[in-house]
């Protein structure tokens, strides 16, 4: 049961890759019982998650797929770190846009077509802003850039992207000022 349970969440993780790509909606029925049990996703293989988001991330609909993602509560379940990023405030100063959640959203905005390393590493490239978040002269966010290839490095390893992605993505976080 465990195993098929698992296999109903990919497809419908997979159904939401398929909404944001082709804008299609998901039956609200449907969104309602993925947002009720967000949290069995565990039973899916990191392997195929990993895979799902890759497809998300480079298949286009990147910012829709993300925002479905973040409804539905999926993200907090295999991203918690991206979904930590809501709400974290940035210097309107350098970042008019608002969180560092939206200012990800909007970077996909101006990406297409791009391949699976710089596609991860825009998605996490300021997941180092939440835990070195600081209010001083104004909002800071110290070493966010080791904090963060730090934090990639973790969720490369939790996901099994190979070594040498892992390496590229955790190097394009660490470089990225």
């Amino acid at each position: 049961p465990v195993q098929r349970f698992g296999e109903d969440y990919l497809r419908l993780l997979r159904a939401g890759r398929f909404a944001a790509r082709f804008d299609f909606v998901i039956e609200s029925a449907t969104f309602a019982a993925i947002s009720a049990h967000a949290e069995r996703i565990v039973a899916v293989s990191s392997e195929r998650i990993r895979d799902e988001l890759t497809s998300l991330l480079t298949d286009g609909g990147v910012v829709r797929g993300l925002q479905l993602l973040d409804e539905s509560g999926l993200l907090q379940q295999v991203l918690p770190e991206v979904a930590a990023m809501r709400g974290v405030a940035q210097p309107p100063q350098f970042h008019p846009e608002g969180d560092v959640w939206t200012h990800v959203k909007l970077l996909f905005e101006h990406l297409d077509g791009v391949g699976a390393n710089l596609a991860w590493g825009a998605l996490l490239h300021d997941i180092g802003k939440p835990p070195t978040f600081a209010i001083t002269d104004r909002i800071r966010f110290n070493c966010h850039d080791a904090v963060g290839a730090k934090m990639a490095q973790k969720l490369c390893q939790r996901l099994r992207i190979s070594n040498e992605s892992s390496k590229r993505i955790c190097e394009l976080v660490a470089c990225h000022m």
